[in-house]
């Protein structure tokens, strides 16, 4: 009986050597195949590999980048390190795709590298470690290097070294000697992939994403005839590039409007005037209609580099038609008393170039918000500066007022001559304004006059027009060295 147990047990005991046996065979082998399996690859590109650049820049500090490559990718899972890319990146807005093959590629991850290889963050990263401290000897009227080997242990507000048993703060070097760079400093912002291509080995691939740090705006040149009946006027777009990167050979397109943005908290690492006389008229950008926008596209290719400043071409139009203005708005406060009583007040008389961006005027194009700068000549034929202003958004058909100063030789002087007071609601006033032109040309002054309460013209000495419930419109002509007053008296019941 004790025979046979020990026969069962035995045969027991190989049962389970065996399981056991061909377990480990089976895990052996396992390790042998993922062994034999190639190792993850990795794959770079450059600005070298690019073939299609496209810019689309916002008039709000925003671009969108759409770079095409020509790559060769390793079958199965691989990495790929997409360098020359914009240091203003927002890594959350990055999309990648094959152009070739969109079904073959798969990204499953994705990394923003912007740790630069600087001399500071060298320094930092080699913490912990051994450095070569050079330093300039003087001997003999000769200079000598002297090398010492220093163990950086802390780098705050300071580098802290190791040199022979002593720590040493403060020490001065003409130079540092890395032996090697570490892995995770790179030269320029690099995006980083994990692929799965399951196609061929070329890829014609595309990474799209917003950066900030260039933005565009339009300025314009309003050269005035002497006559001020019409001007030149050209349209340039100013664009500013310092979103950390160069965009070679690029189709621009550039967006105008009120773009609504999600506003985040987020820390990155980090127009010459143009002159005036006749030239041949640069090809105009295509403008279309884009969502609640208007879409500019340069008919040509243009390079914008890192930290500057170009203007290409927006429009061009001679002889445009033009209406100079002289205006003056009064303001509520004319009718409290002044500081010095009985004396008038003075008002500033601004003067307005009016046109109308329609296509009878040689416009009719859109036009981006932006300054305008108004040139006229002068009597001996030179181009002179005779103000700026700054427009919005023109559509269209619709005018154009440019303030470009104050006139010099227009006095305007305003008093109120009575009040009346003809029960609890209602009062009576007149009020007087006065012109004095010292212009050797006679003028028109358009006046706009607020007035409160529910009121009725009196009586006035020039035709009014009730431009508002609270205003009134007046057009006074002035004799050159001449004066004209305006009179007016009003009844109002608050």
């Amino acid at each position: 009986m004790r025979s046979l147990c020990s026969r069962a047990v035995a045969a027991m005991s190989f049962v389970v050597l065996a399981a056991v046996s061909a377990t480990l065979l089976a895990q052996s082998g396992e390790r042998a195949q993922e062994n034999a399996r190639p190792p993850v690859t990795g794959a770079a590109t450059t600005v070298a590999d690019q073939v299609e650049l496209s810019l689309t820049v916002y008039n709000s500090d925003l671009a969108l980048v759409r770079d095409v490559r020509q790559l060769t990718l390793a079958t199965g899972a691989s990495t790929l390190r997409f360098a020359d890319v914009a240091a203003a990146i927002n890594p959350a807005t990055v999309h990648f795709r094959s152009l070739t093959e969109p079904s073959a590629l798969t990204v499953f991850e994705q990394n923003y590298e912007y740790d630069l290889l600087e001399p500071e963050r060298l320094l930092r990263k080699y913490v912990g470690r051994d450095i070569t401290i050079v330093r300039e000897r003087q001997e003999g009227g000769t200079t000598r290097l002297e090398e010492v080997k220093a163990h950086l242990l802390a780098y705050n507000n300071g580098p802290v070294w190791r040199i022979g048993g002593e720590i040493v703060t403060g020490l001065r070097a003409d130079q540092l000697r890395f032996p090697e760079l570490p892995e995770n400093l790179y030269s320029h912002p690099t995006l980083v992939w994990m692929l799965e291509n399951a196609g061929a080995a070329r890829h014609r691939v595309e990474a799209s994403y917003l950066s900030g740090g260039i933005g565009w705006n339009a300025d314009y040149v309003l050269t005035i005839g002497r006559d001020d009946k019409s001007g030149d006027l050209a349209g340039w777009v100013t664009l500013r590039n310092q979103s950390g990167a160069s965009y070679r050979n690029a189709r621009l397109q550039l967006i105008a409007g009120e773009l609504n943005r999600v506003v985040q908290k987020m820390t990155l690492d980090a127009v010459a005037e143009r002159a005036v006389a006749a030239m041949p008229a640069p090809p105009p950008m295509e403008q279309e209609a884009f969502s609640e926008y208007h879409l500019y596209t340069l008919q040509r290719r243009t390079s914008i580099n890192e930290n500057e400043t170009k203007q290409v071409a927006l429009l061009t139009s001679p002889d445009v038609p033009v209406e100079k203005r002289y205006v003056v708005d009064g303001q509520p406060f004319y009718y409290r008393g002044p500081v010095s009583p009985g004396a008038p007040v003075k008002s500033d008389v601004r003067v307005y170039y009016r046109l109308k961006n329609d296509e009878k005027s040689g416009l009719g194009i859109p036009m981006p918000a932006g300054v305008v700068r108004v040139y006229q000549a002068d009597s001996k034929g030179g181009i002179q500066f005779a103000g700026e202003d700054r427009i919005s958004h023109t559509p269209k058909d619709e005018t154009v007022d440019l303030h470009t100063g104050n006139a010099f030789d227009i006095v305007c002087e305003r008093k109120q001559t009575d009040f009346r007071r003809l029960s609890s609601t209602q009062f009576e006033m007149e009020f007087e304004i006065t012109f004095r032109n010292h212009k050797d040309t006679p003028i028109t002054v358009e006046v706009n006059e607020p007035i409160g309460g529910d009121w009725d013209m009196v009586s006035s000495t020039h035709k009014h027009e009730k431009t508002a419930a609270f205003a009134a419109r007046f057009q006074v002509p002035v004799a050159k060295d001449g004066t004209t007053v305006l009179k007016y008296r009003i009844k109002t019941r608050y």
